[in-house]
């Protein structure tokens, strides 16, 4: 029996014909880019449906599920689908991660951190003004724009405000703190911790990558 459209609907033959078959395929062909298509993942439907027509809806096993949105380019659009795994932030030389582990999660364009970063050395401070502390995954370094987020930190002796500026460096920037990506911190206290530093960072925060 022959199999018609992405979702393989049958279509009898033999005793139908002339006119049967034809009139099943027909059907077929109109009720089938109106189907959800099921993959085991999004390789899967690129594989499978890279030629698929304009509105062609496909579902993965994780629950995904994409509207493609051209008649010519494997281009979908994300009904829906999991939030991705935490990935751990890149630490530089003398730092390491703080009570909470440093990470980034990446959903479309938009990538939150997390956690804290402090000195490996316990008696040693984060200093003020302009450190480079770490870098993010490559697939989160903000393309036209740096990123730019506020992040707190330590109240341990006299800082007064406890807050600072973090940005992530874009990818065209020449920046004297880094590569593109990495993570740069100041300390915006104004009290007399300022010319010490503080004892960690915490980066939590959000900005766009495009």
């Amino acid at each position: 029996m022959a199999e018609i459209g992405y979702a393989h609907i049958p279509v009898p033959g033999g005793a139908d014909a002339p006119v049967g078959p034809g009139n099943l395929g027909a059907m077929a062909q109109a009720i089938d880019p109106h189907l959800i298509h099921h993959v085991v993942d999004q390789a899967e439907r690129d594989e499978q449906y890279s030629d698929a027509p304009l509105h062609t809806a496909v579902s993965a096993d994780d629950g995904s599920l994409w509207i493609k949105t051209s008649a010519t380019a494997t281009t979908w659009a994300v009904i829906w689908e999991p939030d991705p795994a935490w990935r751990p932030v890149t630490l530089l030389s003398g730092y390491t991660g703080g009570a909470y582990r440093p990470e980034a999660r990446r959903i479309g364009n938009q990538v939150w951190l997390r956690g804290r970063i402090e000195r490996t050395d316990e008696s040693a401070v984060v200093p003020n003004n302009g450190i480079a502390i770490g870098s993010v995954p490559a697939d989160c370094i903000p393309q036209d724009q740096v990123g730019s987020l506020s992040g707190q930190c330590s109240l341990a002796g006299d800082i007064e405000i406890g807050v600072g500026k973090l940005e992530v460096l874009e990818a065209n920037s020449a920046s004297s703190y880094g590569s593109p990506g990495t993570l740069v911190w100041w300390n915006q206290d104004t009290g007399p911790e300022t010319t010490k530093g503080v004892a960690w960072v915490n980066i939590s925060g959000t900005y766009w990558i495009d």
